[in-house]
Parts: C-alpha cells; structure tokens; sequence
C-alpha cells in the first residue's frame, strides 16, 4: 500500500496537518493508536496564541468553528502564595490573545473538517524502517504495515518515528505533574472555586507549585507540581487513591485549605503525569522522506506552547507541501529550517520552572505581562 502522505498520530499537530494539506487537494492518511476518537479523555484548556495556534487555525481555514468553541472570560488569571494571599488577579477583558477552549473540543473540529476515513484508528506503531529512495516502511502491532514516500512522525513524545532522524531520547526534567479534577465546583467546592476564579490559577513555590483551570461544566482542573526524583513517585502507589492522596498532600502542610482541598477533595483517583523534555535545540540532518513534527521534533517542558507549536509546524508544513509539490526535499528543507528557528526563539522564553529559583510569584507576574496574558 502506497499513500503520498502518511502521518503518524491525530494529536493536534497532525490533524492540523492532515487539515491544511486536505486544504490545498493533497490526500494524507493518519495513523492512530487510539481505537476510537473517544478513547480516552483528551485533557483539559489549550489557550490557543494570536501568533501560532490561531495563524495554524486560518491556514486551516477553521476561525469560525475555533470561534465557536472558545470559553468566554476563561483568560483571567489569578496568582495566590500559599496561604491563599491574591498577589494578582486579572481579569479577562476579552482583550487578550490567547482564548482559551477545551482540547477535546479542538480535536472535534479538525476531525470533524477532514474526509472520512483519512484517520485509521487502531493502528499502533511497532517500528518503521528505511527503504531506500526516500521511502519507509511502517509497521503497526496487527502486523499490517503501509509504505510510504512521504512519513511525518506526529506521534509525540516516545515517537516511533524519530529514530530514522535522530538518536536523541526524552529525559527526566526533574519535576512531576499529579493531575486532579473537582466537579460541580461552585456548589461542592465554593472556597477553592473562589480561589480559582474565573480562569487560570497558579500558586507558586520553590519545588512545589500548583495549577488550577477552570473548565467548562464547573469542574476545576488542577496539576500539582513537585521537584522530585522518578524514584520518589515510584515509591507511592498511585492505585491506591487514598493513599497517594494522602502522601501528596502531605508536602503541602501549611497551605491554605481552599488550596489543599484540590489535592484532597479530587472526585477522580490522582494520575501522575512526569515531565521530560528532549536535548535543548534538539535538531537533526535532512533525511530524504521523512520529518517530524510537535513533541516528536521538540519536546519540552510544560511553558503554554506545546499545542500551539505543534498546529503550527502542521500548518507550516503542509503549506511548505502546498508551495513545492513536485520537490518534497526543498519543502521538507524549507519546513524544518523554519521550525528549527522557531524553536531556539521558544527556548529562551520559557516559563520560569518550579525547580527555578526565579519561580517567584513576582517572575510569573512578569512573565506574564510579558506574554500579553
């Protein structure tokens, strides 16, 4: 079996592909792993940025439906300390660039914009392989396989596809995300919906930190940060709800209850979710055939970007596929040049990190000033 474009996962990235190439009347097929589109929960807010994920969205042509989907006033911020003081709280004026939605919902739009069946469920990569002539085989764990003359690793993180470009793996960052949710907030939960507030909250400390969203359907979102070796999580039993509970909210003795109750009050068994990140700069040489694309080409740690840059290397790339359909090289070449800058400018504006000495709560409230929140 031959296809044009084969395209390795239908996270946003590759969809946003998927979507710009189907765009300009070039056929693609995506490959997933999941078996369904609602497999899985898909996580909770984007903020989807005026100068990436939205320019992927136009190139898409997808404003009006991304329109449709944004969560009004969720762009406030609020920064408390520990005990629960407000050290900022900014309102959403309906102002800002960065609209917030929910990823599930995103998802929805570009699947729902690309033909039937170019998403072909079920199909987990176990391993690709060079065939010469810029061609590669890909393997899926059924045993069927596709060769294609065009593959595109979209697959995130521990992608299948990057070991045709580059050695380089994902490492530790040092720091863990425990990932919790509150339902009907503002009836069960009205002190730590308080807390919250309209949109985002942080509460920043040095090796310990907490995110809350607040999502549609009153459910508070929240991920809770701690700058800790593997071994330290390994050491807690993450099936056992109650005692995990109880051993990460331990490290937050002290704290304002409001604050706690979202570790504590979670309506759904804690997840731990570890951070890794690949080598700063992380690039590879043209190999004819084949590219990459979001976490698989640049993986880093949590900063606001990830999903934004991931759309806009699909736009970028499948209007580089547009611009030189008779010459994959020089798209190919044109693509990873752009992303490659892109990148080396993203890096040296990261978020201050929770294992950062500058994650003070005055650094976030520069940096945020700073990105136009």
């Amino acid at each position: 079996m031959h296809t044009p474009v084969t395209i390795i996962g239908a996270g946003l990235g590759g969809l946003t592909l998927a979507r710009v190439l189907h765009v300009h009347g070039i056929p693609a097929a995506v490959y997933e792993a999941e078996s369904s589109p609602s497999a899985r929960a898909q996580g909770g807010l984007l903020d989807i940025h005026d100068y990436n994920g939205q320019l992927a969205l136009e190139a898409a042509g997808l404003m009006d439906e991304f329109h449709a989907i944004v969560l009004e006033g969720r762009q406030a911020l609020r920064i408390l300390d520990r005990d629960g003081t407000v050290l900022l709280d900014q309102a959403d004026d309906g102002t800002g660039g960065r609209p917030e939605v929910q990823r599930g919902d995103l998802r929805r739009v570009l699947l729902d914009s690309l033909p039937a069946g170019t998403v072909r469920w079920g199909h987990k990569v176990s391993g690709t392989r060079a065939l010469g002539d810029g061609r590669h085989e890909v393997t899926f764990a059924d045993g069927t396989c596709v060769v294609t003359s065009l593959l595109v690793g979209a697959d995130g993180a521990w992608s299948r596809v990057r070991p045709l470009l580059s050695t380089a793996t994902p490492e530790y960052t040092g720091t863990s995300f425990v990932e919790t949710y509150l339902f009907e907030a503002d009836t069960r939960h009205p002190a730590t919906a308080k807390a919250v507030g309209d949109g985002m909250l942080i509460v920043p400390s040095p090796g310990r930190e907490i995110f809350a969203h607040r999502e549609k359907d009153d459910t508070l979102h929240a991920y809770v940060g701690l700058f800790e070796p593997q071994d330290w999580f390994a050491a807690i039993d993450f099936t056992d709800a109650a005692t995990a509970t109880a051993r990460i909210a331990r490290e937050f003795d002290g704290w304002a209850p409001e604050l706690t109750a979202l570790i504590t009050d979670s309506d759904t068994t804690p997840v731990l979710r570890s951070q890794h990140t690949l080598p700063t700069g992380h690039r590879w040489d043209r190999v004819p055939g084949v590219t990459l694309l979001g976490d698989a080409a640049h993986l880093a740690p949590p900063n606001g970007e990830g999903a934004n840059l991931a759309m806009l290397d699909g736009a970028e790339l499948g209007e580089a596929l547009a611009a030189h359909p008779e010459d994959i090289e020089t798209a190919l070449t044109e693509y990873e040049q752009s992303m490659f800058r892109r990148n080396a400018e993203t890096i040296t504006d990261d978020m201050p990190g929770i294992d950062s000495a500058h994650n003070t709560a005055q650094g976030l409230i520069d940096w945020f000033t700073k990105k136009g929140q």
